[in-house]
């Protein structure tokens, strides 16, 4: 399984395989031409509450990814993450955020529960 995480603002690379966006909203200033998002399953991103919560700096990180980490067990949520860990059981998926620090955000929350360290 090879998943990993990269900027959506970054050039597509050769080995990216499926280009997921996990973000809800589209990426600023990017063209869909420019972005070659193969998935767009916003069922994936943290809800606009939750996101709205961790930007305003009310909670830290480990506890933004605990209340991610619930959001993900809905029904639609964890539908999605199972066809993610298909299609990295497959070949390579690359998890597409417009985050400034990845490390930090909801798709190092989803990199972890696919189980994969690639970056």
């Amino acid at each position: 399984m090879s998943v990993r995480v990269r900027r959506v603002y970054e050039a597509p690379e050769p080995g990216d395989g499926v280009r997921i966006l996990v973000d809800r909203l589209w990426p600023r200033g990017l063209s869909k031409d420019a972005a070659h998002v193969d998935e767009w399953p916003k069922a994936l991103a943290p809800s606009t509450e939750l996101r709205r919560w961790y930007h305003a700096g009310e909670g830290s990180y480990e506890e933004f990814a605990e209340r991610y980490e619930a959001e993900l067990d809905a029904p639609e949520a964890a539908e999605v993450l199972g066809h993610v860990r298909e299609l990295a059981g497959k070949g390579s998926v690359t998890l597409l955020t417009a985050s400034k620090e990845p490390g930090q955000s909801h798709a190092e929350v989803l990199l972890r529960l696919l189980g994969s360290r690639s970056r």
